[in-house]
């Protein structure tokens, strides 16, 4: 399902779950982690015995590969460092390919390892014996080999269900080279991708947020042209913060997140950084702060216009608030910066 942001993803998926059958739910991110476990934890008073909630790397390493390779591989444990360039070079039959000289295999070539030694028909059977339910949340977040053995695992013969929000793409499990280093340039060939794997495209169910009012939806479709609804018929005030006053008070104020695009904590008040703040749900009211740069773009109505990255994460940061949204110049926060 393709969804917007605060359109009830985790409700949704959570509701699915049940005592009678066994489901492993996958995430990348630590606040969604956080997020899913503790809205399982609210729904049935604990994590069930038969709900198998992981990391994405956890699932990978510890489900999909130890139990197959490891033994005969003959390696130890996952290094996230980046492989150095000159392993480009290296055949894909070569070991040296996937794994550090000490033994541990690169977390951004432990899928690829999956598919060339044909062991992910291996990692389906034990899917299928199992579980009876496969989840994965935040779809978006899969990148380079992880999105292709994702598209290969969808062929497990389980019920399954992928969520996610295209443009909140702040985050990648993990890059290698070129491989599928497009992949998030075009949501219609994105979704064609799902498709060529037989999974079913749902793009109305979760269209709608029920976080966001009417009013900043309209901001956030005119201003990043992300098309974005919302649940509610109320409306809620944005306001650009115009001189030193207004942004002392912002800054002062307990219950106005200030989202910053990076080094939120040198500002010395309650923030977080655009991106990082995603999964987060429980935001009232939120100040952006725009850079210099970013700032005279907005004036200008061009924020759409912004690399994808940067206009994913401040769709991330302007999606945060139930609330009002405040807008602010970096400069006006400057005087309470250290460091």
């Amino acid at each position: 399902m393709f969804a917007v942001a605060g359109s009830g993803k985790t409700t949704l998926l959570v509701k699915r779950l049940s005592l009678e059958k066994r489901a492993l739910i996958i995430t990348y991110t630590e606040n969604n982690y956080r997020h899913l476990r503790d809205s399982i934890i609210k729904r049935f008073g604990h994590v069930p015995k038969n709900i198998n909630l992981l990391s994405y790397f956890t699932f990978l390493y510890s489900f999909c590969y130890r139990p197959l390779l490891q033994v005969h591989m003959q390696t130890r444990g996952i290094s996230f460092r980046a492989p150095h360039a000159r392993t480009l070079k290296l055949k894909r039959d070569n070991m040296a390919y996937y794994a550090t000289t000490s033994g541990s295999v690169y977390h951004n070539r432990l899928a690829k390892l999956l598919e060339t030694v044909d062991a992910i028909p291996g990692v389906m059977a034990r899917m299928e014996r199992f579980y009876d339910e496969f989840y994965v949340d935040e779809v978006q977040d899969l990148a380079g080999h992880d999105f292709n053995l994702l598209m290969a695992l969808a062929k497990a013969k389980i019920e399954m269900l992928f969520v996610g929000d295209f443009y909140q793409h702040t985050f990648d499990t993990s890059r290698d080279g070129n491989v599928n280093s497009s992949l998030h340039a075009d949501i219609g060939k994105y979704e064609k991708l799902f498709q060529k794997a037989g999974v079913t495209v749902d793009k109305e169910t979760l269209s709608r947020s029920w976080r966001c009012g009417i009013t900043v939806c309209d901001f956030i479709r005119t201003h990043l042209q992300i098309d974005m609804q919302s649940q509610h018929t109320y409306g809620t005030e944005i306001i650009p913060l115009a001189n030193q006053v207004d942004a002392n008070v912002v800054h002062a104020d307990g219950n106005v997140v200030k989202l910053f695009y990076q080094e939120h904590y040198k500002y010395g008040c309650l923030s977080n950084n655009w991106g990082a703040s995603k999964g987060l749900d429980h935001y009232n009211d939120v100040c952006v702060v725009l850079g210099a740069t970013h700032w005279k773009i907005y004036q200008t109505s061009s924020l759409a216009a912004l690399p994808p990255q940067t206009r994913n994460k401040l769709y991330v940061a302007f999606s945060r608030t139930r609330g009002k949204l405040y807008l602010a110049p970096e400069k006006l926060f400057k005087p309470f910066k250290t460091g």
